[in-house]
């Protein structure tokens, strides 16, 4: 009942975000319908065979950041990853990042510290990319963004970029994290509740896995495979967003600032179904900032948005139906004699 009453309230807002977007963009149904029509079906292969080079990169990443002792077969980690991944992307509030933990615990026997401390950094990897390609984009765009202000936009673009080096900072040193945890929790009365010294173990425990994933070889390797990451998914973005009928001047650049901003908005943590909406509303400012109409930015980021989620699909059910394969494999057959 829980978990309908969110999807509910997930859906609903889902869908009052895009119909405020819609009267804001003044946009209409067949502006929608226009924008698939020119998508190609060689437009949506590409784009999938894209979106499938990404999920290898995010397993690799997943299995580099895991203790060698621990780390199951790449085939299993691809499974769980692909499966999470649908979790994180459709539940509401990003309710679903923690899938990840327990599908490799699940099919992969992977400690639950282990397996968290290897979403932790992923997670913190990607916000430094992200924000660094954004304050980087808009540096680079900044004569396109405002003429007339250049300066500004580029210092603006330094801002954004400090988060992502703040994030970098911590990759370095992750442990900080659940250090100031366990150090907030053993501040308060709560460590004194029935479950406070299980969390405190817990936090504990993460802390140690944490130290032991943040190496610097181990570390270097994860930064160079989540550069390679975010470029196929700037690429992936830039390719559905010209199937979809952007102008022919938005090149990869813009394609990078517009797509950063759909999915700093995603970051949200009161987004709707999906993301539906506040993608939408990131990519539709991204791109009128660079000069694109408001109702064509708007129909190409709703049909963009759409070949995402049904990728993300296809990809999850695939990860669910090999991890069910995976773990009858696993399981030990009883001996009919007794």
């Amino acid at each position: 009942m829980k978990f309908a009453l969110r999807l509910s309230l997930s859906l609903g807002l889902a869908g009052v975000l895009l119909y405020l977007l819609s009267v804001w963009g003044g946009l209409t149904w067949a502006d929608v319908r226009g924008a698939w029509a020119r998508m190609s079906p060689a437009t949506l292969a590409l784009g999938m065979t894209v979106h499938a080079g990404i999920y290898a990169l995010r397993a690799l990443r997943f299995g580099l950041l895991l203790p060698p002792e621990t780390r199951p077969p790449l085939h299993a980690i691809l499974a769980c990853s692909s499966a999470h991944n649908l979790a994180a992307y459709v539940l509401p509030a990003k309710t679903g990042e923690a899938s990840l933990v327990v599908y490799l615990k699940s099919v992969g026997q992977v400690p639950g510290p282990a397996g968290l401390a290897s979403l932790v950094l992923s997670r913190l990897l990607d916000l430094a990319v992200l924000f660094v390609g954004v304050g980087g984009a808009m540096a680079l765009l900044a004569p396109v963004l405002r003429p007339e202000d250049v300066g500004a936009v580029r210092l603006l673009g330094l801002a954004l970029a400090a988060p992502g080096a703040f994030a970098a900072f911590l990759c370095t040193r992750p442990e900080l994290l659940t250090r100031i945890a366990g150090a907030v929790l053993r501040g308060t009365r709560l460590r004194a509740l029935p479950w406070g010294a299980k969390v405190l173990a817990m936090i504990d425990s993460t802390t140690g896995a944490l130290q032991r994933a943040g190496g610097t070889g181990v570390l270097v390797r994860s930064v160079l495979l989540t550069g390679m990451l975010w470029g196929l998914v700037f690429l992936f973005y830039a390719i559905l967003a010209r199937g979809a009928g952007l102008p022919g001047w938005i090149g990869y650049p813009e394609a990078v600032f517009g797509a950063s901003l759909a999915v700093l908005f995603n970051l949200a943590p009161i987004n709707g179904f999906a993301g539906f909406g506040t993608q939408e509303a990131g990519w539709k400012i991204g791109f009128v900032m660079l000069g694109v109409a408001p109702e064509l930015a708007l129909s190409t980021g709703i049909v963009v948005h759409l070949v995402q989620l049904g990728n993300v699909v296809i990809f999850g059910v695939l990860g669910h139906l090999a991890m069910g394969v995976l773990s009858r494999r696993r399981a030990p057959v009883s001996d009919p004699t007794g």
